[in-house]
């Protein structure tokens, strides 16, 4: 396993639309276990293949975590799908190992239903709420090029992106 280096805003990589993965194989079980070990020592609860530079539609997810009370329970998603979301909206406060240190409110509905494949290939159906379905829409978002930052007004997003910026000026 690799520690993979993660994509930040505004690089414009992170704008791209994923293709599907055609099939799961063991190049695909490979990069779904780097990213597990990138995202647990980021540490992160979820991230997309793009936001380490692979324009696949793959995530790999984990709400539990590492060094909670509960033991993990990580979630590799291949070619995930919302099929069905609630009428009911949620505002969680969220954040992305792609847009480093800042934070805002992002409003999402509920519940979700998602169709994906696991790691054997195989359909899987998925229902979520809580925290599990903000972190798989978030996720689902970055496959289609969408940021949680382009859920804020535009005065809020610039500002984030100006000083993300700023920070990478000051790092390089």
């Amino acid at each position: 396993m690799a520690l993979l280096p993660i994509y930040t805003a505004p690089d414009p990589l992170l704008k791209t639309i994923s293709t599907p993965v055609e099939k799961v194989d063991d190049e695909i079980r490979k990069l779904v276990a780097d990213m597990f070990e990138t995202m647990y020592a980021a540490p992160g609860i979820g991230l997309a293949a793009i936001q380490v530079g692979v324009p696949k539609r793959l995530l790999v997810m984990d709400v539990v975590g590492k060094g909670k009370e509960e033991p993990p329970q990580p979630l590799a998603l291949i070619n995930p799908e919302i099929t069905w979301v609630s009428d009911d909206d949620v505002t969680y406060e969220e954040g992305c190992l792609s847009v480093p240190e800042h934070y805002a409110d992002v409003v999402r509905p509920a519940e979700v239903e998602v169709s994906y494949l696991d790691l054997d290939g195989q359909p899987q159906q998925l229902r979520a709420d809580g925290l599990l379905a903000i972190c798989v829409q978030h996720e689902i978002d970055h496959l289609d090029g969408i940021l949680f930052l382009d859920h804020l007004s535009a005065l809020k997003r610039n500002m984030i992106l100006r000083k993300l910026l700023k920070q990478k000026k000051m790092a390089s």
